[in-house]
C-alpha cells in the first residue's frame, strides 16, 4: 500500500510534468511569435530599357519569381542634336515586385545582358518595401500562395 507521502509525491510528479509541458507550449508559441509575418521583404525594380526590348526583359525578370510588372512607356530626355535616332529616346519603364532574396540574381543577370545584348542597355534600381497591408496580396507578391 502506498502512504500519503508517496501519494502526494506522485501528485507533485505529476504537476511538474504538466508544468513542464505547459511551459514548452509557452515558449514554442512566443517563438512563433518572435518570427516575422513577413519572412521575405519584398522589393520595388525599377527596370528602364529600350522599347524595342521590353519584352525580352520582361521574360527576363519573370525567371525570377516576378509575379507583378508593370509596363509603362518613357522617353529619354537627351536631345536630338547629339546624334541620337528618334528610336533611341524611346524607353520602357519596367516596375517589378520581386523578393529580396532573389533580386541579387537579378539585378546580375540584368548587368549581363545590358552588357552583351545589342542595343540592350538599359539602368536599373531596387527600392524597399516598408510595409504592406494585406497577406493574401503579400502572399501573392512574394510568390508564397
Amino acid at each position: 500500500m502506498e502512504t500519503n507521502k508517496e501519494k502526494a509525491k506522485a501528485i507533485v510528479d505529476k504537476a511538474k510534468t504538466k508544468i513542464e509541458k505547459a511551459k514548452k507550449t509557452v515558449r514554442s508559441k512566443v517563438a512563433a511569435a518572435k518570427s516575422p509575418l513577413a519572412p521575405h521583404k519584398l522589393m520595388l525594380l525599377i527596370t528602364v530599357v529600350p522599347r524595342s526590348k521590353a519584352e525580352f526583359y520582361l521574360d527576363l525578370l519573370q525567371a525570377f519569381e516576378v509575379n507583378m510588372q508593370l509596363e509603362v512607356s518613357a522617353f529619354g530626355t537627351a536631345r536630338k542634336g547629339f546624334g541620337l535616332l528618334e528610336s533611341d529616346l524611346e524607353k520602357q519603364a519596367l516596375f517589378s515586385v520581386i523578393r529580396e532574396d532573389n533580386l541579387p540574381q537579378a539585378v546580375a543577370a540584368l548587368e549581363d545582358k545590358f552588357a552583351t545584348i545589342r542595343g540592350g542597355k538599359g539602368i536599373a534600381c531596387a527600392i524597399p518595401f516598408t510595409s504592406m497591408i494585406g497577406v493574401v496580396a503579400y502572399q501573392f507578391l512574394s510568390n508564397k500562395q
